[in-house]
């Protein structure tokens, strides 16, 4: 142990614009057993350059607005909890886990379906999404998206989702 004393006075007389300040991570929807989404998420979040990411469902029937089931937004706190409809618009019910690469506007990735419901991971924004993913990281979003795929629909999650107000 050394006997110095901390002389902090190189920190106060640092200039704040040049601080990087540490980035937001505000999760909602990830407490209890949903917690086991939030690191395949943020992983998926990682990869894409994103700023946020969410699991959702929306009816097959398309008749209402995208529900967030899980959400982490690394942009804002509290988690933004608005979805863009048209963004999932491919996201039809497919039989295997299809990802669509939409550039600057993000990724979808189609979960799978049950009950009416149409599962979807999504994620958006980030300066660095200006050009579509190399297959390295298609590969390990996909599946990480078969991780959260798999805790939807064999550890039944999808089964309780309800409506968010």
């Amino acid at each position: 142990m050394s006997d110095e004393i901390i002389d902090i006075t190189p920190y106060l007389e640092r200039d704040p614009v040049e601080e990087v300040l540490p980035r937001t991570i505000a999760l909602w929807g990830a407490d209890g057993e949903r917690s086991r989404f939030a690191l395949p998420l943020w992983r998926v979040v990682h990869l894409a350059g994103a700023q946020r990411g969410a699991i959702l469902w929306r009816n097959a029937a398309g008749d209402s607005a995208p529900q967030p089931f899980v959400v982490i937004d690394l942009d804002r706190d509290p988690a933004r909890l608005d979805l863009d409809a048209d963004c999932l618009d491919c996201c039809e019910a497919a039989e295997t886990a299809t990802l669509h690469d939409l550039g600057s506007a993000g990724l979808v990735v189609y979960l799978g379906s049950r009950n009416g419901r149409i599962w979807c991971l999504f994620a958006e924004g980030g300066d660095s999404r200006r050009a579509r993913l190399d297959p390295k990281k298609r590969e390990d979003i996909l599946f990480l998206a078969g991780e959260c795929a798999g805790l939807l629909f064999l550890r039944d999650f999808a089964d309780g989702a309800e409506e968010n107000p």
